[in-house]
């Protein structure tokens, strides 16, 4: 693995576009856009129905890395993980954008959010809080309480959410998921479970007359990409590499 991929034990980069109306949900809609999907990406072949109208198309998953595209009745999903690079994440999400107008009839009116995310998973024993705390620390204002004598940290997920241009439109959060429950932390036996660390860039509300989902889409990788390169990494990732590898 290349690119982004040496800062997790597994990583993935998703694409959402959420809709103002419902899809198609005809029959002979949904199989129409799977198979187009499927001509671009002969290797998707697993498709399969996971809930009520939700849809889903997948390469086999044994390999380690895997694309996926599914639909649901105002949601269009597109996911590849531990992708070869970030490049390759982004012409598959692109190239889903490009069908989708014609495919499945998604004009840019109809868009209430797009969005990019990426997704980081650190394998790792012991307290997740614990170790989320040692990597990133927590707000000033709250770390006395880390000095508690009978204190056992058992919730540690924060989370920040800011926009990137004058009217809110565009908008980028910052959130982690850690998996270590009270009686893990009562019993001191503690299983092996992925701390995520979640990057998203979205964008909100119809794109305008000369946007279209694939530019758009472009615009919001690129800032994802910066924002990883030039804050995540050295603030997030190298620091939790560094306290989940000293345990």
């Amino acid at each position: 693995m290349s690119d982004y991929g040496v800062f997790g034990d597994e990583y993935y980069v998703n694409m959402n576009l959420s809709t103002e109306m419902e899809l198609p949900q005809s029959r002979e809609s949904v199989l129409h856009y799977f198979e187009q999907v499927r001509r671009r990406y002969p290797t998707m072949s697993n498709f399969y129905c996971r809930e009520k109208d939700e849809f889903v198309l997948e390469e086999e998953k044994d390999g380690g890395s895997y694309r996926w595209v599914s639909t649901e009745p105002k949601r269009l999903n597109s996911g590849l993980v531990n992708p070869e690079s970030y490049q390759d994440a982004c012409d598959q999400h692109r190239a889903i954008l490009e069908l989708v107008p014609y495919e499945l009839s998604i004009s840019p009116l109809d868009c209430e959010s797009l969005s990019v995310m990426l997704g980081f998973d650190f394998s790792c024993k012991g307290n997740h809080n614990e170790i989320l705390h040692e990597a990133i620390g927590v707000a000033p204002g709250l770390e006395k309480f880390m000095n508690l004598p009978y204190g056992k940290m058992l919730s540690n997920e924060p989370a920040i959410q800011f926009s990137i241009d004058d009217d809110c439109r565009t908008q980028c959060r910052i959130s982690f998921e850690t998996r270590t429950t009270a009686f893990q932390v009562r019993s001191g036996e503690y299983t092996e479970e992925p701390l995520s660390v979640y990057l998203m860039v979205r964008r909100y509300d119809s794109l305008g007359a000369d946007e279209d989902y694939a530019s758009e889409f472009d615009r919001l990788a690129k800032l994802c990409n910066e924002l990883v390169d030039q804050y995540l990494v050295d603030s997030v990732l190298r620091p939790l590499q560094t306290a989940i590898a000293i345990r």
